[in-house]
């Protein structure tokens, strides 16, 4: 054997196990990946209700219903064409409320109610963590160290 057909056997060895890689590795994901809903998307039909989704969209004002236990939350996400109601179960994050961003991960139930398992709350570009706001602002001098 050549050098020449070595490194084109070796280019073609290479390139099958990157090839076998991408597939295992798809196929082993294929069931983890959490596929991202918006109200509207619902209205077309759900998805099984066992698998594993993320419902976007906003927190619908006037929404948010907290149960007695202090931990249980019901609320409505809308895309501004359709709603769907939502249940969480746990600690809200502190950026959710109405009229905000909201992912929340989970699952559909069948009557179309998603009951979800993670709430991730969404901020603008504007948002800054509470304890650097007032810090903005303070401008500090050099003094002469002459």
């Amino acid at each position: 054997m050549t050098a020449k057909n070595q490194r084109l056997m070796l280019v073609v060895l290479a390139l099958a196990a990157l090839g076998a890689a991408a597939v295992l590795a798809l196929s082993g994901l294929k069931d983890q990946a959490a596929f991202f809903y918006a109200p509207s998307d619902v209205a077309g039909g759900l998805p099984a209700p066992d698998k594993a989704v993320r419902l976007g969209g906003m927190v619908q004002k006037g929404s948010i219903r907290r149960a007695a236990d202090g931990v249980s939350i019901a609320f409505v996400v809308t895309d501004g064409r359709a709603t769907t109601p939502v249940t969480f179960s746990g600690i809200a994050p502190d950026l959710f409320r109405e009229g905000s961003g909201v992912v929340a991960e989970g699952h559909f139930r069948p009557d179309a109610s998603f009951a979800a398992t993670n709430l991730l709350a969404k901020h603008d570009e504007k948002y800054m963590p509470p304890q650097m706001a007032g810090k903005m602002h303070e401008t500090t001098t050099l003094k002469d160290t002459r």
